[in-house]
């Protein structure tokens, strides 16, 4: 009786320990990938394929105190559009689309949305002309056929750094209807195990 227990646990051993691959993740169900261009080359966004996978470390925190990770709004700003993965997956291929991380540096180095320039939030009204804006003596002129539209993220739900940029771009000049937001940000990006590049 003895021996046949650990034969049956020795056969079931692998079975144990091997990441469970059993099901496709993914996209959307006609959707297994996206490849978007980058300053680096293609990149393969996909889903991490391991039904078992979970979020840990920093991206797993709930309840950072409030202030300064208060919930965001859907809408930063009045005319700004709240927007979702699978826009911003379209965004990444829209040459007429910059998507935008607004977070600082350091966090855009740990890892960002592949396609994604980092234009920290501060220096966001500052940067229009790198979104085809012309400058002017109060700012910036953001009505050419050149001013392309913005997709902006940060952290997560609870991050301020993106809306804080899409109201001083606002405020700078450039078109409230020229701005998507995705409030989800890295947070819910990688809870879907989608394709990080950079750290």
């Amino acid at each position: 009786m003895r021996f046949m227990f650990l034969a049956a646990l020795l056969v079931a051993a692998p079975v144990l320990t091997a990441p469970a691959f059993a099901e496709p993740v993914n996209i959307r169900p006609d959707v297994m990938s996206v490849t978007v261009e980058t300053a680096k080359g293609p990149v393969e966004i996909k889903r991490i394929q391991d039904n078992e996978n979970k979020l840990e470390g920093e991206w797993a925190k709930t309840s950072r105190p409030c202030p300064n990770f208060c919930i965001q709004p859907m809408i930063p700003a009045p005319g700004v559009t709240p927007v979702g993965e699978l826009e911003m997956m379209e965004f990444l291929k829209d040459p007429n689309v910059v998507v935008v991380d607004g977070r600082v540096t350091r966090d855009f180095e740990g890892g960002a949305i592949p396609g994604a320039i980092n234009i920290p939030y501060m220096e966001a009204p500052d940067r229009l002309g790198e979104l085809g804006c012309q400058p002017d003596f109060e700012g910036f002129i953001c009505d050419g056929p050149d001013v392309k539209s913005v997709a902006l993220y940060c952290n997560g739900p609870w991050c301020g750094q993106s809306p804080t940029a899409a109201r001083r771009m606002i405020e700078a000049g450039f078109p409230a209807e020229k701005i998507y937001y995705y409030r989800g940000g890295m947070q819910q990006w990688r809870l879907l195990g989608l394709t990080v590049s950079g750290g």
